[in-house]
């Protein structure tokens, strides 16, 4: 195994490492922190196609890629052909260089609108919305989606060549089906199938933790690349880890304490340029939180108690000081 670039219509990726869209996640900061630590491609959090077209201004902050360095990516949602192509042709005036169809989010809230995961049970829509989507925009269009719908009905591989069929220019899967949602662990399986069935670039997702296992998943999908989601959180550096890893078979050892504070900093005035010092703070939470399980014991039970508490931004970098940087200089 080792880091390639990986060619996603005329865009050729500095290698084959991926940052998953996340719902709350990947918003501008973290993404940045994801590329400067090595990811090849960074994708938006999800955009609802429906709520972006009604002027929602949540929906538009989340795909605002305004001065983001490219190839800039970003997930569509929604279950209908003619909302979502006119989301992307809008995505694609206003700088996406890809397009990212969701048909993977497991959240109940997502499948009840018969998005997300929930697509995967009515196969001609799936079709009408690739269609429609590829036809809509001269950028490439990229799908994410699971194994299936449940364990009894695993139809990625027929979709993996409905997007073929389309022109969709790569697919992630996730190895779980929308029933599974995140429970229990990922199966390679239906993955190497779904490689085996198309020419497009493959990104295999699901419990790749550490540099190990992604060496490992590749051998066993051949597949073209990984996508990181949920390891990646608080771990911003997994992505030099396992490149470094895929490159040389060694294992780089995490950052110093000091390092992280670094980037967390970072992260948090990105989150309080994009939303306000306020809000940017009730927002930072669940990114320190991740964080915090860097630090030893009692300091991690300690930090997350303050940033929590914390009414803005300035109080949280106060804490980040604290923990990450004046201890290290003290113990120094």
């Amino acid at each position: 195994m080792s880091l390639q670039p990986l060619a996603i219509g005329p865009y050729t990726l500095a290698n084959n490492l991926a940052l998953a869209p996340m719902a709350g996640i990947t918003e501008r900061p973290f993404r940045d922190l994801c590329r400067r630590w090595g990811a090849g491609l960074v994708v938006s959090e999800m955009v609802p196609g429906r709520s972006m077209l009604a002027g929602d201004e949540g929906a538009w902050a989340k795909a605002d890629h305004h001065g983001e360095p490219g190839p800039r990516a970003v997930q569509i949602a929604g279950g209908d052909p003619a909302i979502l192509a006119e989301a992307a042709r809008v995505n694609a005036e206003r700088g996406a260089d890809i397009i990212d169809i969701n048909m993977g989010c497991p959240a109940k809230t997502v499948c009840k609108a018969a998005a997300g995961s929930a697509l995967m049970q009515d196969e001609a829509l799936v079709g009408a919305i690739l269609e429609a989507v590829v036809a809509a925009v001269s950028v490439p269009v990229t799908l994410k989606m699971r194994t299936g719908w449940d364990r009894h009905h695993r139809n990625a591989v027929r979709i993996a060549r409905m997007a073929e069929d389309a022109g969709i220019a790569a697919l992630a899967v996730h190895g779980r089906t929308r029933a599974d949602k995140y429970r229990g662990e990922a199966e390679y399986a239906t993955i190497a199938e779904v490689k085996q069935a198309v020419a497009l670039p493959v990104w295999a997702n699901g419990d790749i933790r550490t540099p190990a296992d992604a060496a490992a998943v590749l051998r066993r999908t051949g597949a073209d690349g990984v996508m990181i989601g949920r390891a990646a959180q608080g771990r911003p550096w997994l992505f030099a880890q396992i490149g470094h890893y895929l490159q040389s078979g060694e294992a780089l050892p995490d950052p110093s304490l000091a390092t992280v504070g670094t980037a967390v900093l970072d992260h948090l005035e990105g989150l309080a340029r994009l939303h306000g010092s306020g809000r940017g703070a009730v927002l930072a939470r669940k990114h320190l939180n991740s964080y915090a399980a860097r630090l030893p014991e009692p300091d991690a039970r300690a930090f997350r108690g303050q940033i929590n508490a914390a009414g803005d931004v300035a109080e949280q970098r106060s804490a980040v000081n604290d923990y990450f940087l004046e201890n290290q200089r003290d113990a120094a």
